[in-house]
């Protein structure tokens, strides 16, 4: 089982602006964060994780536009060969801008992994 407990991940983007950055807690199969940075105010997640690191959670955003998000996801890892995460993230986002898709998120190096600021 992969350790998710204070991990930070943010989106493989080829944008160079500034990208929402997720720290990640666990408690057994427990999995919750916070999320924020470019577009995204604050955001929160929880659920659950697998044997094999699947992570399945829900999720709620407020955007910079004041819009706020919610939806499902499940990410899959992938360990990179420096011990980093690779999530592949099957999400669905329900309400007004309902839609679904893929994103991938890496992990941050740790000296990348100071404490998460939030606007």
């Amino acid at each position: 089982m992969i350790d998710y407990d204070g991990r930070r991940f943010s989106p493989v983007t080829e944008s160079s602006g500034p990208a929402p950055v997720a720290q990640y807690h666990q408690q057994q199969d427990l999995i919750w964060g916070e999320f924020s940075g470019g577009e995204v105010r604050r955001g929160s997640l929880a659920g659950t994780c697998d044997a094999e690191g699947v992570v399945q959670f829900a999720y709620c955003m407020v955007l910079t536009s004041g819009e706020a998000v919610t939806g499902l996801c499940r990410s899959i890892p992938q360990v990179l060969a420096d011990g980093r995460i690779r999530l592949t993230e099957y999400w669905e986002r329900f309400g007004s801008g309902a839609s679904n898709g893929v994103s991938t998120l890496e992990e941050l190096p740790h000296s990348a992994n100071a404490p998460l600021q939030h606007q």
